[in-house]
């Protein structure tokens, strides 16, 4: 099972970037995937989830400008971003919640991909 992420970039305050975590080895639809970023000098953190019924989760710092989405024909999960802020300045992961865990147990995620930078700075 692997997760590769992508889409990262240097953009400035208040534009948009959509990510992509392409996954081989497993089917996006079967899954629960979640997205998390790791900011310097922070540990990981739960951004957003979406589970094999479709439910989705955001946490409270992105629910109104982020958007998890998946194709399954792509076998892939998007994570667009609007309305990027500084504070999303951070490396972010996509990976597979653990068994039995909640999409937030960042503890528990299995098959972490390599992540991709995104950067918001004027």
């Amino acid at each position: 099972v692997q997760l590769v992420e992508s889409g990262g970039g240097l953009v400035q305050p208040g534009e948009s970037l959509r990510l992509s975590c392409a996954a081989s080895g497993l089917s996006v639809s079967d899954a629960n995937i979640a997205w998390a970023r790791s900011a310097p000098g922070q540990g990981l953190k739960f951004v957003s989830a979406i589970y094999s019924d479709t439910s989705k989760y955001y946490s409270d710092a992105v629910r109104d400008r982020f958007a998890i989405s998946r194709d399954n024909a792509k076998n892939t999960v998007y994570l667009q971003m609007n309305g990027l802020k500084s504070e999303d300045t951070a490396r972010y992961y996509c990976a597979i919640c653990g068994s039995g865990y909640s999409c937030r147990s960042v503890d528990d995620y299995e098959n972490r991909g390599q992540g991709t930078q995104v950067t918001v700075s004027s």
